[in-house]
């Protein structure tokens, strides 16, 4: 059977999917990053391997992401494509008449604006943690709450506290003074959920044309506390698709089958890649007065990659 492996590594987690010709999932997985990308990939591979147990030919590979060139260089990518592009695919294959995707993972969030399934606008959030995951894990840990029981008991609340959402360490000094008042533990929760969706709709969303069908993906989108919150807000639907939490590596997965066509022609180097040794140095060049960093990337004592120079010297 052919498949066609999409990688997703960002800063918090790495998602690999395999889809077939029919572009079915075959297999997901969702690791954490935890700062080791090279290492990380490498046990996704060998992890998405066993799982198919050479059922599965892989005949294209399409990287996202934040650490997208280096993955591609690492298995060898036929497509490298930044995580708009990734997501509004992803979204179009299983809704196509998606207009608003939300986006929200651990470090960062993001909405995109498609009509006819051609992207038209879009924005990041980048610089404050209120509007992300990693700003509910915080409280959760603060609150002593596994975070997977984050949106159970923010729907089950009849009375949210309004939280001020709009920065991170306020919305915090905020939550620890509603709960010396005394207020209920799901009431605080709904109300972290809804600062979380004003502080994404006040900073990402602002001035966008957000219309129906919305779908909400990312890693947060497990959270009922947060879905619930988005269609309280802006008064529609929210979808959220099977596979959520890995649309980003399915997105790559479509892209790679896109590139690859029926040719069987692909730049992956196997699984294999799992077991070489690869490492990055860094020098500054002196050849002029820009001085930059340039990184070179190794596998085994091969240099197959340079990064950081301006005139393409070392990159080219």
């Amino acid at each position: 059977m052919r498949g066609y492996l999409g990688i997703d590594v960002g800063s918090v987690s790495t998602n690999l999917v395999v889809i077939n010709d029919s572009s079915e999932v075959m297999a997901g997985l969702y690791i954490r990053t935890v700062g080791q990308p090279i290492k990380v990939i490498q046990k996704g591979l060998r992890r998405i391997a066993d799982t198919l147990d050479n059922r599965v030919e892989i005949v294209g590979v399409g990287t996202t992401g934040s650490a997208r060139y280096l993955t591609g260089v690492m298995v060898g990518a036929d497509a490298v494509k930044n995580e708009i592009t990734a997501h509004a695919v992803a979204a179009s294959h299983f809704v196509p008449e998606a207009q608003t995707i939300i986006e929200i993972g651990g470090q960062d969030s993001k909405i995109i604006i498609l009509r006819d399934g051609i992207v038209v606008d879009f924005a990041m959030n980048t610089v404050c943690a209120a509007g992300t995951g990693s700003f509910l894990d915080q409280q959760a840990v603060r609150l002593n709450i596994p975070i997977d029981q984050f949106g159970e008991l923010a729907v089950q609340s009849k009375q949210p506290v309004r939280i001020a959402g709009r920065c991170a360490v306020f919305a915090e000094s905020d939550m620890i003074h509603k709960q010396q008042l005394g207020h209920n533990l799901g009431d605080i929760i709904c109300g972290l959920c809804e600062a979380l969706v004003r502080n994404y709709l006040n900073n990402v969303g602002k001035g966008k044309d957000i219309l129906p069908p919305v779908v909400f993906q990312g890693g947060v989108a497990a959270n009922k506390g947060i879905k619930h919150a988005f269609e309280k807000e802006l008064g529609l639907e929210v979808f959220v698709p099977e596979h959520f939490s890995v649309m980003g590596a399915v997105g790559a997965a479509l892209l790679a089958k896109n590139a690859v066509g029926r040719s069987n022609n692909t730049l992956f180097k196997g699984f294999e890649a799992a077991n070489f040794n690869y490492r990055a140095l860094s020098h500054e060049c002196g050849d002029c007065a820009n001085r930059c960093e340039i990184i070179q990337f190794y596998q085994e004592e091969e240099v197959i990659a340079c990064w950081g120079d301006r005139c393409g010297k070392w990159s080219n």
